[in-house]
């Protein structure tokens, strides 16, 4: 069973609900938790009235908070409910240490150097809250320079109501010049990153130029991670900004008043142009408000400025918006990817190289129908490609690694290079071996260059020479060649005569008589 209030606090729950208090205020003051509050505010609804409080005698009486006093309405036209505050008499004092911001805690402390005050910190907490509470603090209105500014926002559009009679849930996209009141309206069924950037970029081609900042709140399609002080923003709203020369930024979080043109201007459209109405498609409510944007909202006195919002625009701040760019902005789509240990990532079913350093790290991917980018995550770019057929692979030859370049990648021409640094012998086997052998002599070179890894310069030199003179264009024969360390091979003229050459008769007489000797 839960615990009851005590008879004083249910009646003081009743009266100051008489009062019209709410049910927060209520639970503040007393001291009691509101859904406490909100049941016994529900029971004395259905429930004969409790006896009336009298507020001015001193049976039964009211325990209010620490700070309530005469400055309360609902206890200044009787009295006052129950003991008084501590820091009751000390009002002018602590009043004046508020006006000045001073914290609940320094003006705690002044009391009791100051006045010897016996008090509590709470008391004190609870008196400073209600003096600040009854005191609120005057908003500041903010008026705009021409182009410095336009405030952004979403609502209710007018329903849709499709030719199958399905109605259809729409939102209306404002932009608000923040100086002249100029707008403009566009209707969408989802406010997702593409069409709020849509409505923003034909927003501004509908002004014909671009402020230097836009205003929004903290919607999902433009902030990730709102934060007053250092929010987050889509990535492809900052490209948006950037191709724009302009800047986003959004207003305190649960802060509408921050906006506060556009909050009115919302209204105003739903109210003035959509209400009670319904169309049978998107196209049809945007030409209507299109429309009535001219006929009516341009054509209006505004109730702040006391001017025509047309005329102020096309007189003073039209001419003070910035160019817009040649061409609109490049819609595109974005993801996270993750890089592949053979440094690509997989984009739209192809896959791109990255420097290596980001391998097993992750990058954003940003592409279109022509190109793709990718960045790292303080969105730099690091690599560029040529968007590629679905299955395909685009490899930048400066993302390779070195070591992993192989010497047939790298061709003849490099490999004749390391092979002149040999010497000059092995620079003409190798030029006369690729002559010879072809296609299949790159990995002949390869192999002579192994060897020099291994044997000393002069040796390879010698082998070479050798090989070439016999016409030996194999690698075995320079490896047995080293091993050896063979003579080049003599040439002799050929003799005629000699003491030892026998004459052609002589070799006749001789296979004749062994001829005979055969057959006897």
């Amino acid at each position: 069973m839960a615990n009851q209030l005590k008879m004083a606090d249910q009646k003081a729950i009743v009266a100051l609900r008489g009062h019209g208090w709410s049910q927060r205020r209520i639970a503040r003051e007393l001291g009691i938790d509101r859904q406490t509050v909100a049941r016994y505010v529900k029971r004395a609804s259905r429930e004969p009235p409790l006896e009336a409080v009298d507020v001015g005698s001193e049976s039964n009486p009211a325990i209010s908070t620490a700070g309530s006093d005469s400055s309360n309405p609902a206890i200044s036209t009787a009295g006052s409910i129950g003991r008084k505050s501590h820091c009751e008499p000390f009002r002018e004092v602590i009043t004046g240490k508020v006006e000045q911001g001073l914290s609940a805690q320094r003006i705690w402390q002044d009391l009791g150097v100051e006045h010897d005050f016996a008090g509590s910190y709470e008391s004190v907490k609870r008196f400073v809250r209600r003096i600040r509470s009854t005191r609120p603090l005057p908003f500041r209105r903010m008026e705009c320079e021409p182009g410095a500014e336009a405030q952004i926002d979403f609502g209710t559009g007018a329903p849709i109501i499709t030719a199958e009679g399905k109605r259809k849930k729409s939102h209306v996209f404002r932009i608000v010049l923040s100086h002249s009141r100029k707008a403009y309206s566009e209707v969408v069924f989802r406010q997702t990153t593409d069409n709020f950037l849509s409505c923003i970029e034909n927003a501004l081609w509908y002004f014909g130029g671009v402020t230097k900042a836009l205003v929004i709140d903290n919607l999902k399609a433009a902030v990730t991670k709102a934060d007053w002080f250092d929010p987050e923003i889509n990535p492809k709203i900052q490209a948006f900004c950037e191709h724009y020369g302009t800047l986003i930024l959004p207003t305190r979080p649960r802060m509408p008043r921050h906006k506060g043109k556009i909050e009115r201007q919302v209204g105003y459209v739903q109210g003035n142009a959509l209400k009670g109405r319904t169309f049978a498609s998107l196209q049809d409510q945007n030409r209507f408000l299109l429309d009535w944007e001219t006929q009516t909202a341009d054509t209006r006195i505004h109730g702040t400025t006391r001017k025509q919002v047309g005329k102020v625009f096309q007189e003073v701040e039209r001419p003070t918006l910035q160019p817009l760019p040649v061409e609109r902005f490049s819609f595109f789509h974005e993801a996270q990817r993750m890089v592949h240990r053979d440094a690509h990532v997989a984009v739209d079913k192809a896959y791109y190289s990255v420097p290596p350093e980001y391998v097993g790290r992750p990058v954003w991917a940003r592409w279109d129908t022509r190109t793709v980018r990718i960045f790292n995550q303080r969105m730099e770019q690091v690599a560029f490609h040529i968007k590629r057929e679905e299955g395909r692979f685009s490899t930048d030859p400066a993302h390779i690694v070195s070591e992993k370049i192989s010497y047939v990648e790298r061709g003849t021409a490099e490999l004749l290079g390391r092979v002149r640094v040999i010497g000059d012998q092995a620079s003409q086997w190798a030029e006369s071996m690729l002559a010879e052998r072809g296609i299949q002599g790159v990995r002949v070179l390869i192999g002579l260059l192994s060897l020099a890894r291994r044997n000393d310069c002069d040796r390879i030199e010698k082998a070479c020479e050798t090989a070439q003179t016999h016409g030996a264009y194999r690698l075995r024969a320079i490896r047995e060649l080293i091993k050896r360390q063979a003579p080049k091979q003599e040439q002799f003229e050929f003799m005629q005569e000699h003491p030892i050459i026998r004459s052609v008769s002589e070799y006749g007489k001789l296979v004749h008589s062994q001829w005979s000797k055969e057959y006897s």
